[in-house]
């Protein structure tokens, strides 16, 4: 079963760039100076941001059914003009190097299935989700700190 992973659009989080730390502050959003590397994996170029660069923290709604599943969390996104990562059959660099937390839900947002999985390893986990009928999406969580990575549908 072949998939595609995208990153977040840039224009959902372009209005935040210009702002000032108060002003994103007073969002619930933080600008980060990233001192270490593979620290700060951005969920637009799904790509981790270098040492020196500036990312901004915020919370975003993954799961945003209305169902017990209903989720939000955490997330990196870097200050820069980069693409979103749109690949078929591709596992982004910064979820190759992780652990992950794979969850396969319906379509009415209820989670069917879940499990942890080195994310060299997700491809063929995620086929094998997307090829059951009553999967819909695969959202994938970085599982030591639990930040929301990204999704997989069927491509």
């Amino acid at each position: 079963m072949s998939f595609r992973i995208r990153g977040l659009s840039p224009t959902l989080f372009a209005p935040w760039f210009g702002l000032s730390d108060e002003a994103l502050a007073g969002l619930g959003v933080r600008r980060i100076r990233v001192e270490e590397p593979y620290s700060a994996p951005c969920r637009i170029s799904l790509r981790d941001a270098a040492p020196g660069e500036t990312v901004l923290l915020a919370s975003y709604p993954h799961q945003p059914a209305l169902t017990p599943f209903r989720q939000s969390g955490p997330i990196f996104v870097r200050e820069s003009q980069d693409p979103a990562f749109d690949e078929a059959d591709v596992v982004p660099d910064a979820f190759m190097r992780r652990t992950l937390s794979a969850r396969a839900y319906d379509r009415e947002g209820l989670m069917v299935d879940g499990e942890l999985v080195e994310g060299a390893d997700v491809a063929p986990l995620i086929e094998s989700w997307l090829a059951r009928q009553e999967v819909d999406v695969v959202h994938l969580h970085y599982a030591r700190r639990g930040c929301y990575a990204g999704l997989a549908r069927r491509d």
